[in-house]
């Protein structure tokens, strides 16, 4: 670091200070503090997951603790809780915690008990969000986005000062934790950051309406479903009418709990709708095999075929019967391994009705009705919170 002020030395002022501990502040520090609590916690017994390396799990005669940690916020939980207390105060004697109790708020995240599990909502933090934007009192809209006209990137005139676009849409960005009916919206949004106009800053506005209609939605996670793994695969081919090129998105399901999301611009050009669902499947199964690695280091291997639903007949198809082989020589080799899973029988793609595809809400605007439905199929709900 730069020699402090006052503190120069003046037969060498343009030499720097070699720290030997990480100052708070600076960029090494989360690192440093990062490698001194993985050594104390792999001495202590812990495992480092491969899938999620923020994660550790000791597991050690039946008496399981599972450690997630971000920065210096740690969440702590296990199967016996005086277990847990011992290595609370084994914790306390290495480093300076403060024990905040059962959890209840992590990362602008509320995690509310229920009768049948638990809710995750962000409500003071979209509350925060509203008062900061003077939108506490607006009045309310039933979808994310309008149906029509289309979002384009030069519909309107360039802001002259595109800050606040910025960082509201920035803000926004972090909803999607626990809101994927807010995924694509933010996902289209996001790509106008660079440039955006008096029409994009309109719709962020509307999102934030959005919002003050839907304060109390959250995802609900159910203590009584069962431990098998599918997922809704969909993609809309040429949405975008800038460059045409297409949205995928998936939702991930433990049992009937939505636990992994996304809504995503795919980087290359569909010539069909079939190689975008594809494409948009391909990417699912990877999220799967993420899913799975991480239930593995948890401790809870699944044995079962895990399913991916698309309403794509062809890509369904494609995906075990390379039968439109002619059209997909374009189409690079890394999005074909889904091929050696389903031959495998480690995975099972199969064809759901439009209807009932519950990734349709994250690949474009829908209408209230259709929009709703999608909502109710996902998961999420109000629950009226205090």
């Amino acid at each position: 670091m730069a020699q402090p002020p006052g503190f120069v030395d003046s037969d060498h002022p343009t030499h720097v200070c070699k720290l030997e501990k990480a100052i708070y502040g600076f960029k090494q520090a989360p690192r440093a503090w990062y490698h001194e609590l993985r050594q104390f916690l792999l001495t202590a017994g812990f495992k480092n997951s491969y899938a999620d390396t923020s994660l550790f799990v000791l597991n050690t005669c039946g008496n399981i603790l599972y450690l997630l940690i971000y920065v210096d916020d740690i969440i702590l939980t296990g199967n016996n809780s005086a277990h847990m207390d011992r290595f609370v105060d084994i914790l306390a004697q290495r480093f300076s915690l403060k024990d905040l109790g059962p959890l209840s708020y992590f990362l602008g995240v509320e995690v509310i008990p229920q009768k049948h599990g638990v809710l995750l909502s962000q409500r003071r933090y979209i509350l925060d969000l509203l008062t900061h934007t003077n939108m506490i009192d607006a009045k309310p809209v039933q979808t994310p986005l309008p149906t029509s006209p289309p979002i384009t990137l030069r519909s309107g005139t360039i802001l002259d000062d595109p800050t606040n676009f910025r960082t509201v849409v920035g803000s926004l960005q972090y909803l999607s934790l626990t809101r994927p009916d807010f995924s694509f919206a933010i996902n289209k949004l996001s790509q106008y950051m660079h440039q955006p106009t008096s029409d994009h800053w309109e719709l962020v506005k509307r999102l934030l309406r959005y919002l003050c209609g839907t304060l109390d939605d959250g995802t609900v996670l159910h203590r009584d479903s069962q431990v098998s793994l599918h997922a809704f695969s969909d993609a809309n081919w040429a949405g975008n009418k800038d460059d045409f090129s297409s949205t995928s998105a998936f939702i991930v399901y433990l049992g009937k709990n939505p636990i992994s999301w996304s809504s995503k611009k795919q980087h290359t050009i569909a010539r069909s709708s079939t190689e975008a669902e594809y494409r948009s499947v391909a990417t699912t199964a990877a999220e799967l095999n993420w899913v799975c690695f991480l239930l593995t280091d948890l401790g809870l291997p699944l044995s079962t075929t895990h399913v991916i639903y698309c309403d794509n007949l062809g890509a369904t198809q494609l995906c075990s019967n390379p039968i439109f082989h002619s059209r997909m020589k374009h189409v690079a080799i890394d999005f074909h391994f889904i091929r050696d899973q389903v031959q495998s029988g480690s995975l099972r793609v199969a064809h759901v009705s439009s209807k009932d595809q519950h990734a349709d809400a994250l690949t474009k605007p829908l209408s209230r009705v259709i929009f709703q439905s999608l909502k109710d199929k996902i998961g999420l709900s109000c629950h009226g919170l205090s």
